[in-house]
């Protein structure tokens, strides 16, 4: 007997009316609990938030804690040690911000910050950015949908996310930190190439929507490699602020050149060849840095993806130097010491990107107002 029997083609077509149905039903409740599956969402707006978490914990309590040991003011160091230990806890809050996650999604994700940052060792903040994510958009999924939501939503969002940090923190952790180490090892064995490479990528992905601060972090970044990666991100900002000084003027120097280059961003979409002096810049920066200043960035991961915002990078690169001397494996800092951080963050970045920039405005690839921000 046929199995294209009319009753067969009605109990197919049922199926197919439910699976829709189901379909439609999935769609809209995802839509009602602000659950959107996208990269934008995911790594541009959550990595921001993280970048922020980030700065507004480790990267400022170092920065405390660094002033408090050179004025000898112990209270200092105290309060910035307050503000690095709850890294994980702010930047898990910050990636359900960023997710517009309903308030005790939010607060219970302070507890899964902590659990994926300490489970996850030294790329602790790589497990946090990805756990983070998941126990936010299952929190968001169950909120509000019981009269217990008071102890549901917490329960769900810190059992999930607790248990996924037991489960999977110590893998991401080791394999973020591998990586790290992998490249920082590849800087050291072959810095012409690895400068080049590591301040050209880092320098790019700090202009990009994307977090530099917590990409370096995540990876734990430092040595030779965390010095291109300062050099890389400086050219960016240096750069973009000097090359656009007559659209844009003093407040475009110090919003970019203190601020971010990310305010570009618009700018380059539209004709990407304003990118490329930058660009180039940290290509010849960034071996500067590896092969003959031999500027390690060894204070704080992050600060080796923040460049010159807030001479943030350049507060690593002397908290890095200040802690080498405490432990021995460097005599003192030096005169070439600063002389290198000056040339390679502030001095050849504006030189080599106005250079450049003044070439392609002669061959006609940049216009005038084409690095023009709006509200300058």
């Amino acid at each position: 007997m046929s199995e294209d029997t009319p009753a067969a083609v009605t109990a197919a077509a049922e199926e197919t009316k439910s699976a829709e149905v189901k379909e439609k039903g999935f769609k809209a409740f995802l839509k009602r609990k602000n659950i959107i599956f996208s990269a934008k969402r995911y790594f541009v707006d959550a990595m921001g938030a993280m970048a922020s978490g980030l700065f507004a914990s480790l990267l400022i309590g170092t920065i405390i804690s660094t002033l408090g040991q050179q004025l000898g003011v112990e209270i200092l160091v105290t309060i910035g040690n307050y503000a690095k230990g709850v890294a994980g806890p702010a930047m898990a809050a910050s990636i359900a911000y960023a997710l517009q996650a309903p308030p005790l999604v939010l607060f219970s994700k302070r507890a899964v910050g902590r659990a994926a940052n300490d489970l996850g060792g030294a790329g602790g903040p790589l497990a946090v950015f990805f756990i983070a994510i998941i126990a936010s958009e299952i929190g968001k999924a169950v909120s509000k949908e019981t009269k217990v939501d008071i102890l549901v939503t917490p329960l769900v969002t810190i059992g999930v996310g607790v248990g996924l940090s037991m489960l999977a923190a110590p893998s991401i952790g080791s394999a973020a930190s591998y990586i790290g180490e992998l490249i920082m090892w590849a800087t050291e064995l072959r810095p012409l190439l690895m400068g080049i490479i590591v301040s050209v990528v880092v320098g790019m992905v700090l202009t990009l929507p994307i977090s530099s601060a917590a990409i370096c972090h995540a990876f734990g970044l430092t040595g030779l490699a965390g010095g291109a990666a300062v050099a890389g991100c400086c050219a960016q900002m240096i750069g973009f602020a000097v090359m656009s000084y007559r659209e844009n003027k003093v407040a475009g120097l110090v919003s970019q050149g203190l601020g971010t280059s990310m305010l570009q961003m618009g700018n380059i979409v539209k004709n990407p060849w304003i990118w490329v002096p930058p660009t180039l810049a940290g290509a010849v920066t960034g071996p500067l840095a590896t092969c003959v200043f031999k500027m390690k960035m060894n204070g704080a991961a992050i600060a080796s993806g923040m460049g010159t915002c807030g001479l943030v990078g350049q507060i690593g690169v002397y908290s890095g130097w200040v802690k080498d001397v405490a432990e021995g494996s460097k005599a003192a800092i030096t005169a070439m010491d600063w002389i290198g951080m000056m040339l390679i963050c502030f001095v050849l970045p504006a030189i080599l990107s106005w250079v450049f920039g003044i070439i392609l405005r002669k061959l006609g690839r940049i216009r005038e107002n084409d690095l023009k921000l709006s509200d300058m």
